[in-house]
């Protein structure tokens, strides 16, 4: 294998013609990148050649799939499909001695379960950050929803599901635990509490219920190799998913951080032990608020240590933070238009972060280059960046455009994790635990209830016989003691089966 992977042909003299290799080493893969560009202009047979290149090179791939035209990367590509006219000829265009057409081992997953396998995360592991952010929620509804992932930490109540969670924010609404929680962690308004309850609710009929649970993925099957060394490339089909754009990111955020938590630092490696697209990345920080934000550059600028690439696709380069672009060092900038002032500006800053070739005008080149055709910057081996150059992008070996059901059918059946993920399990939880601790309380009280009815039914019957009430006298101290004593009692056995609801009890 080799220890580059090979982009397309490069117009080295300005020429016209390209006679110049652009390649991206395998070994500064993991200092992550960007393919920007206007919709219609390649992004996604660029994103599907460096998938497929990235797996022939031994390193397994994680890509998000909008449109559904990258699945087709699990089928060879071939001369007679419509879509590889003329393949050829830009393969020998850019000095490609042979085409081959040869799909990539491909493992598709899909959150809500209906065209590949399901893909869960628990609620304990996506967190209160961002499922706030999921939510939308306040400033100080966050708070309240921190101070139950604390109490629920503090009571030993996992949280699995979405129904572990709203079982958990209706037992804080109890007046007497709310008042006990507020005293150690801080207040809990019932306004707030009610609206992150209703919040839970839209997420629930968006069909986040499906994603959250068990069993929860584990990164160990992002990162698979076959037997003869190629990575898979794992495909999430988001075009269901994208109808969500909040639980799209916030998916695909959880999943960065937690490659950041679990994966141990080996600083730069020979070549990346993943490589994550990120397509439609301006998601990812459309309406973020700042802790969040803080929490991504953090995570972009570090995972290249835990041996990570993580390469945004989007539109315009401008979508990302300067502080996220700055951690880029390869790009591809498939052509942008500029027709109003803003997409002029958009187009300027673009050419600007370019390192310059003297033989073409970066800004100019942007706006000209036809559909295919990038201008790339890739990092030397000492990680300085190559000038730019004007690039026609080699061809895929896949197939351009969607496998049929049938043939994605197929791959899952031989996928390495079939049958793992597709039935879910639901362990003791939160749920559970909370159920039970109310269905004990209810049975005590009930006793309790039943023992106050039979008094009164025999206080009733002794009044209808005519016997005389006893005689009122004056309690002696001793009696009085015992009296206290006996109401003391009664007192801290009812608080003992109010409070036993919500675990809350002293052991």
């Amino acid at each position: 294998m080799s220890d580059t992977i090979f982009l397309g042909g490069a117009d080295a003299n300005g020429t016209g013609h390209p006679d110049a290799a652009q390649s991206l080493i395998l070994k500064v893969a993991n200092r992550h990148g960007i393919v920007a560009g206007a919709t219609g202009t390649g992004k996604t047979v660029t994103l599907q050649v460096m998938a497929q290149a990235f797996s022939d090179a031994g390193v397994p791939v994680f890509a998000a799939d909008v449109k559904g035209d990258l699945s087709g990367i699990c089928m060879p590509g071939s001369e007679t499909h419509k879509a590889h006219a003329n393949l050829t000829a830009r393969a020998q265009q850019i000095g490609m001695d042979e085409l081959k057409y040869v799909g990539a081992p491909t493992v598709f997953w899909d959150v809500f379960g209906e065209t590949g396998h399901p893909i869960r995360a628990t609620i304990s592991e996506m967190g209160p950050l961002l499922l706030s952010r999921l939510m939308g929620l306040t400033d100080v509804q966050e708070g309240v929803l921190n101070i139950a992932f604390q109490y629920a930490d503090d009571n030993g109540l996992l949280l699995l599901d979405l129904k572990d969670l709203r079982k958990l924010l209706v037992s804080l609404g109890d007046d007497t635990l709310r008042t006990e929680i507020s005293r150690k962690y801080g207040n809990v308004a019932p306004a707030s509490l009610s609206a992150v309850q209703r919040e839970l609710l839209v997420l629930e009929r968006d069909g986040a219920e499906r994603f959250f649970g068990e069993p929860a993925l584990e990164l160990a099957d992002l990162m698979r190799t076959t037997l003869d060394g190629r990575g898979y490339v794992n495909i999430l089909d988001a075009r269901k998913l994208i109808n969500s754009p909040k639980l799209y990111s916030t998916f695909l955020l959880w999943l960065l951080s937690e490659l950041f938590e679990e994966l141990p630092e080996i600083g730069d490696p020979d070549k990346p032990r993943l490589v994550f697209f990120f397509d439609e990345a301006h998601l990812l920080f459309s309406d973020a608020p700042p802790a969040l934000l803080q929490k991504i550059e953090q995570v972009v600028r570090l995972i290249r240590s835990k041996g990570v690439g993580v390469y945004f696709v989007t539109q315009n380069p401008r979508d990302l933070p300067e502080s996220v672009i700055a951690q880029l060092g390869n790009r591809l900038q498939h052509a942008l238009r500029a027709y109003t002032p803003t997409e002029q500006k958009a187009v300027k800053s673009a050419a600007s972060s370019f390192r310059p070739n003297p033989a073409f005008k970066t800004e100019a080149a942007i706006t000209e280059m036809g559909v295919g055709e990038a201008l790339v910057s890739t990092l030397e081996a000492k990680g300085a960046p190559t000038m730019v150059q004007k690039t026609l992008i080699r061809p895929p070996s896949s197939r351009l455009g969607p496998a049929t059901d049938p043939e994605r059918a197929e791959v899952q059946k031989v996928s390495p994790v079939f049958g793992k993920y597709d039935k879910t399990i639901d362990r003791e939880s939160a749920y559970e635990i909370l159920s039970k601790r109310e269905e004990i309380a209810a049975k005590e009280a009930e006793k309790l209830a039943k023992l106050e009815a039979k008094e009164k039914e025999a206080a009733a019957k002794a009044k209808a016989k005519g016997k005389a009430p006893a005689r009122s006298r004056r309690m002696t101290t001793t009696e009085r003691a015992a009296n206290n004593a006996a109401s003391t009692a009664s007192r801290e056995i009812t608080r003992y089966i109010l409070r036993g609801i919500f675990g809350t009890r002293k052991r």
